[in-house]
């Protein structure tokens, strides 16, 4: 999808990371914390182990915003088909981490992981298979 073809919201994040949280809503009972108002199609809980990598991937056409409900993770990412220098930002508890399509990203865990992702497109295997380009990344050898 081009970046004309985009709804003003996901323009909104193009070339962001660490994205800060809207304010939240708070009254006597407590507090709704608002992630994402985009048109999005599946939310999943990913528990990840410490020393693990996941993703080495870019999306054609998805985007995923990554809030984490604890742990911490080294988010790698760059823009993909690029000479852009790799960039890397340490994710933790709280933080709210856009990746929009076409960026290569990968992560590496730190600890014991819970994320919470939502995503543009369903997560069924077919169709994220058909979004998702494998790539070699980043992997312990050009860890930084």
């Amino acid at each position: 999808m081009s970046v004309d073809n985009k709804s003003k919201q996901e323009k909104d994040f193009i070339g962001k990371d660490i994205i800060d949280l809207q304010k939240n809503i708070e009254d006597n009972r407590g507090f709704i914390q608002p992630l994402c108002d985009l048109n999005m199609k599946s939310a999943s809980i990913i528990f990840t182990k410490p020393s693990q990598w996941r993703a080495n991937h870019y999306h054609k056409e998805d985007w995923h915003f990554i809030y984490v409900l604890e742990g911490s993770f080294e988010y790698y990412f760059k823009k993909t088909n690029s000479d852009d220098k790799v960039q890397k930002k340490i994710v933790k508890k709280g933080d709210l981490l856009y990746t929009g399509n076409m960026i290569d990203h990968a992560m590496y865990y730190l600890e014991d992981t819970n994320i919470l992702v939502v995503s543009k497109n369903p997560r069924d295997q077919k169709t994220y298979e058909e979004d998702t380009v494998r790539i070699n990344f980043m992997n312990d050898k050009n860890r930084f």
